[in-house]
């Protein structure tokens, strides 16, 4: 998870163009890397899965461990909703969710319903994000030579 949200935050420092595609499905880390390009793309049968940070294996139960998870997930919710359409609110809610997934809190956005929350930019393919990107660089060029 660490090196995972390092990565979204490294992409999401670049200067240059970027653009990112969501294929099948993301949840965990895989929220904030789809959203910290500038733009983002999922194709209509991409998933997003928003749930709470979780832990395997062997856990030792104090209350310093829960106030580590908690403000870990925090991190990745504040990313979230700094680098897409969504509020840190409205995040946390799809994650608590316990109606949505089985056996499990959460939820999963489709497609279109990564977008129409705000998640997501746009629903598209490998051509869009393709195109999207060489808008955004000609769009580059443009003003660095309009600054000349």
């Amino acid at each position: 998870m660490e090196a995972g949200l390092s990565i979204a935050e490294m992409i999401a420092s670049l200067s240059k163009p970027t653009v990112s595609l969501v294929l099948g499905g993301s949840h965990s880390i895989g929220g904030p890397l789809a959203v910290s390009a500038k733009y983002s793309f999922i194709v209509p049968s991409g998933t997003m899965i928003i749930h709470p940070v979780r832990s395997n294996g062997m856990f030792i139960g104090i209350t310093q461990s829960l106030r580590n998870m908690i403000k870990t997930q925090d991190r990745i919710t504040r990313f979230l909703a700094d680098h897409s359409h969504m509020t840190q609110k409205r995040i946390e809610e799809l994650m608590l969710n316990q109606r949505e997934l089985v056996k499990d809190v959460g939820t999963l956005l489709e497609g279109k319903d990564a977008v129409r929350e705000g998640l997501i930019d746009e629903v598209g393919g490998m051509s869009d994000a393709l195109n999207k990107l060489h808008e955004m660089i000609d769009e580059c060029r443009r003003k660095k030579s309009e600054n000349m």
